[in-house]
């Protein structure tokens, strides 16, 4: 809960009655693995699920359906969490709080930091100089890391500022996939998909 706050407008000096954020009928926890399904326009989904499509079929396939559905809401949990307190440890005020997360990024950036351990040396196809060539994927994966920990440092004078982007959720989903990949495959199935 947060209480109410009163802004004053400094051209006209009208007041404004902000309300604080009331109870929920749920826990709010349970925003923590809801978020994961809400995105913010086509654009994002598709982003998403395109990063699922090349990374996340190996990883389903090496540990089963149900571990990897647990590794991917486990890792998602995670990075909600690490956006929340990366969030308030660089917040410039009370409002820069209040922006939503939502999306599966952070547990997308789980299945990737499995990925880099699973399968480093997997080829895979990026755009690289306006053209298609293949890489390993710890070639790929990791300047994607280094992307997000370069724009996640560019970020931290911006506040609720920063574009809309929780790169705290996607550092912190990839380290949470990185920690419990091995955990999650006890012994997986191996098969090979697609001649790999």
């Amino acid at each position: 809960m947060t209480s109410a706050r009163v802004l004053e407008d400094p051209v006209t000096g009208q007041r404004l009655l902000i309300p604080g954020l009331g109870e929920t009928p749920v826990s709010v926890y349970l925003t923590l693995i809801t978020s994961m399904f809400m995105h913010g326009g086509i654009a994002h989904i598709a982003g998403n699920m395109l990063f699922l499509w090349i990374f996340g079929d190996n990883i389903e396939d090496r540990l089963g359906h149900v571990r990897y559905f647990l590794f991917y809401i486990v890792c998602g949990v995670f990075a909600s969490l690490a956006h929340v307190f990366t969030s308030a440890a660089l917040a410039s005020g009370e409002s820069s709080m209040l922006v939503p997360s939502l999306g599966a990024s952070g547990a997308i950036s789980g299945v990737l930091g499995g990925y880099i351990l699973l399968h480093p040396k997997r080829r895979v196809t990026v755009i690289l100089f306006r053209f298609l060539t293949d890489v390993p994927a710890y070639v790929a994966i990791g300047i994607w890391f280094a992307f997000q920990l370069i724009s996640g440092i560019g970020m931290l004078g911006e506040g609720s500022k920063g574009g809309g982007v929780a790169y705290g959720a996607h550092i912190g989903g990839f380290i949470a996939g990185l920690v419990l990949i091995k955990l999650f495959d006890r012994g997986g199935r191996t098969q090979q998909r697609f001649g790999y």
